[in-house]
């Protein structure tokens, strides 16, 4: 049967620069079926889902749909559920977990606020607090926004829980469908393409220790695409892994080309040229879609540049 992940593996089609953008993910616990709009499509009250969405607009926070894998049984109870939110900018990454009742709760908080990584009114509107357990790893699922998603996630999902990872958790939708399975890990929001249980192992241990897996990355939630090329490709041109040294200080320019500027804590900084590019031949980006050729984000040149010349 032919996928358009399976397409996209077949082509080779780069995974670099194609990560979901969010300064900060909100994550609710919702059992139960999902449909292609989870928020207004799911057993959550698609009122509140719509309020929800109206509040996080154009505020930086991603709001996502979660449940633990295996079976999907929603008996409609008022059982406590879980709910995380986590700022992924370098120098101020954070992972807050909190229960909840009433969903309706997540309307009290400021996402404005949490988009520009101030956690408190998460406490004050949740009890929010600090995470204490393992890093993330949310795998797509939603069968019914693309079937690659179900086909391939939902067993990768089921194995990573069968082998004892206790983080890991089903989540509604993070783009790219012809990459899938699809993971990101959270709190510092890079996200991964074509995963395997090895790999998402790997990225988790490496979280705990404040570093990241590059192999497979899509890049970091917290850019936009041209950025999310840019700092990957210095991390592999460096060998830098260490989660909290890179920053993507500016991007310059209009697509298809891009000068994206990228900083290390050291001092250190590169210029990186970005270029727009088209995936070639004509591939189906999600499943049942009409035949197109995808944008591609390809690194041209990376230089290191002094203070001077920057100043210049």
């Amino acid at each position: 049967m032919s996928t358009c992940s399976t397409a996209s593996r077949e082509l080779d089609e780069p995974v670099a620069g194609t990560a979901a953008t969010a300064r900060t993910w909100l994550l609710l616990e919702q059992p139960g079926p999902w449909g292609p709009k989870a928020l207004t499509s799911s057993h959550l009250d698609p009122a509140l889902g719509r309020a929800l969405e109206a509040a996080a607009s154009g505020t930086g926070v991603r709001i996502a749909l979660i449940r633990r894998p295996g079976r999907h049984a929603d008996h409609r109870t008022s059982a406590a559920r879980q709910v995380y939110v986590a700022h992924t900018v370098p120098g101020s990454t954070w992972l807050h977990a909190a229960t909840t009742t009433d969903p309706e709760h997540l309307l009290g908080l400021d996402f404005a606020a949490l988009g520009r990584g101030h956690s408190g009114t998460f406490a004050t509107a949740l009890g929010g607090r600090p995470h204490e357990g393992d890093p993330l790893a949310l795998v797509c699922t939603n069968g019914k926004r693309d079937r690659c998603c179900a086909l391939l996630g939902r067993p990768l999902a089921a194995e990573l829980a069968a082998s004892g990872v206790e983080s890991v958790w089903e989540v509604t939708h993070l783009g790219g469908h012809r990459f899938s399975p699809t993971v990101l890990v959270l709190p510092h929001g890079y996200a991964y393409g074509r995963a395997e249980a090895h790999i998402v192992k790997e990225a988790l241990h490496d979280a705990q220790e404040g570093r990241i897996v590059v192999e497979g990355c899509r890049g970091s939630s917290a850019w936009e695409r041209p950025g999310q090329a840019a700092e990957l490709a210095v991390r592999t041109a460096v060998g830098e892994y260490a989660a909290e040294t890179l920053t993507v200080v500016r991007t310059d320019g209009t697509a298809p080309h891009w000068e994206v500027l990228v900083a290390h804590t050291d001092g250190r900084r590169w210029r990186v040229e970005v270029a727009q590019g088209s995936s070639l031949p004509p591939r189906a980006e999600s499943c049942g879609s009409v035949l197109g050729s995808p944008a591609r984000m390809d690194v041209v040149a990376i230089r290191e540049v002094s203070m001077a010349a920057l100043a210049s």
